[in-house]
């Protein structure tokens, strides 16, 4: 009853070489030299500063949206042995939708084709992404200008030029007038602290918007009227921004879905009071705290390579969030602090209905197994959420020995969801040794109703078959309920991305399983 499955590995991001002149502003900038010393200190690694540098210098492309055009597409007007255009017969409606998914300057040259043709690419919803132009910043303006609107999705990503700066104002104004729904705007040159006018903030028609990297625009002189109304899905991109001028924002999106949020510069303390949000996603940001005050509909709360300087931690509140059903990865290794309701979640903490999450189906755990304290911490968390039916487990490795932890899990007693509702383990990292089998032991001794369990390997902890069939051979021994099965993923997924945390048809985007 062990299943090895293989997945394709999803692609890593290229990692490109710093100009010198760039890494030397980085790190000397006093913009950015709190950031620098920070976490030089708390990670100590000079190779981590080049990778924050990229990640920083870069915009998180696996963050952003892909735009709906396509230049490898090939369309052909006439099938073979036929001289009846087809093509051009097909109603206005139809033809939009064609012209919408070509390239700008391709969808452009389709005037060109017959007399039928000529206005489709004025009167169509304009479709632009400045990589399909070049040179891109002289082309941006001329097509903004030529192009009546309305405006359904621009994305400018590849504008270099000293000018972009003064330009992007009368290109926001363009946008703003001509009924934008769509924006992802990236700053690619240096300095990243370049001010983003604020002149997007009075977009009414967007209803998608990413950005990054940036400084947000300062919201406390702004209109009080001023107001996304169409708003769905907001992504914000090593933005350095203020609490407060995400507060406005968010005060001012009635119908916000989505919020996400990628390696943000400086502390920030989230607020999520929002009536409208489903799914808010943050990845690698330097945060102090993550309220959820009032969220009535907030389904997802997904928080992934989370950033804490040395003898701090991110306190995780969750207040009034009745519909939250997914939750992750809450980090049980000091760098997290759950609390729920008034109370915080530590070892031993007495179970009660304000310390409960009822609603939660979906959890994810990040624990460092071999260190006690941070094991000791899994009962009192899995205690808060009875109704959990798929568990996420991500082991962290410490390097420390486990001999002297195994005989902790039999001290911890019934835990309910693992009693009665856990029916998928899905144990990720997996390396096989002493205190991961320990508390896999706990958890197949006391789960009644457990299907399935996923072991998804380590990265380079296993080098053959043979490898993996000894470290896994134990668990086979060990008693678990009848009928659950045991799979091995060589593969596994990332959570560390934007598309499939907010897709509401994956059911968990932790894994396909």
């Amino acid at each position: 009853d062990i299943d090895t499955r293989r997945r394709s590995k999803p692609s890593s991001p290229p990692r490109l070489p710093a100009a010198a002149a760039e890494m030397e502003y980085f790190t000397s900038s006093p913009l950015f030299m709190p950031l620098v010393k920070l976490v030089g200190e708390y990670l100590g690694s000079e190779d981590w500063m080049h990778q924050l540098f990229h990640r920083t210098y870069l915009p998180a492309h696996y963050a952003l949206p892909d735009p709906p055009v396509s230049a490898a597409a090939c369309l052909f007007a006439l099938p073979p042995h036929d001289d009846v255009d087809r093509v051009s017969r097909l109603p206005d409606a139809l033809l939009h939708n064609i012209v919408s998914r070509l390239p700008v300057k391709d969808a452009a040259r389709t005037s060109a084709l017959s007399r039928r043709w000529r206005g489709v690419w004025r009167s169509a919803p304009l479709v632009l992404v400045d990589a399909d132009l070049f040179p891109a910043t002289s082309a941006v303006s001329s097509v903004l200008a030529a192009h009546p609107g309305p405006f359904r999705c621009v994305h400018l990503n590849d504008c270099y030029m000293d000018e972009f700066p003064a330009l992007l104002t009368g290109w926001l104004q363009i946008l703003a007038d001509k009924g934008i729904r769509e924006l992802v705007l990236v700053n690619r040159r240096w300095p990243l602290d370049i001010t983003l006018p604020d002149t997007f903030l009075g977009m009414a028609t967007l209803t998608r918007l990413y950005l990054g990297p940036w400084k947000f625009p300062d919201t406390a002189g702004l209109p009080s009227a001023t107001c996304f109304r169409n708003l769905r899905e907001l992504g914000l991109c090593n933005v350095i921004m203020e609490s407060r001028d995400l507060d406005f924002v968010l005060d001012r999106s009635p119908v916000l879905e989505t919020l996400c949020l990628e390696g943000n510069l400086f502390r920030l303390c989230l607020r999520l009071v929002s009536q409208s949000l489903r799914c808010v996603q943050i990845i690698g940001c330097f945060l102090e705290e993550i309220f959820v005050v009032d969220a009535p509909h907030l389904e997802r709360l997904i928080q992934s390579e989370g950033c804490t300087p040395n003898g701090t931690c991110i306190k995780v509140k969750i207040g009034h969030a009745p519909k939250l059903h997914l939750l992750g990865y809450l980090e049980l290794d000091q760098r997290h602090i759950l609390e729920v309701g008034n109370t915080i979640i530590k070892a031993g903490t007495g179970v009660s209905l304000s310390t409960m999450v009822p609603s939660v189906g979906i959890l994810a755990l990040e624990v460092r197994l071999e260190v006690r304290n941070d094991a000791k911490m899994v009962p009192g968390v899995l205690r808060c959420f009875p109704n959990v039916e798929t568990l996420h487990i991500k082991s962290e490795e410490s390097g420390q020995p486990s001999g002297k932890n195994l005989k902790f899990w039999n001290e911890s007693g019934t835990i309910e969801c693992i009693r009665s509702c856990i029916k998928l383990l899905v144990f990720h990292d997996f390396r096989g040794d002493r205190s991961e089998l320990a508390f896999l032991k706990f958890f197949f001794e006391g789960a009644l109703v457990l299907k399935e369990v996923v072991l998804v390997l380590a990265n380079g902890s296993f080098t053959t078959m043979e490898d993996i069939r000894s470290k896994v051979k134990p668990l086979m021994s060990m008693k678990r309920a009848r009928d659950s099965s045991i799979m091995v993923d060589t593969n596994g997924r990332s959570i560390g991305n934007f598309k499939r945390a907010s897709d509401f048809s994956l059911l968990d985007p932790f894994g396909d399983y």
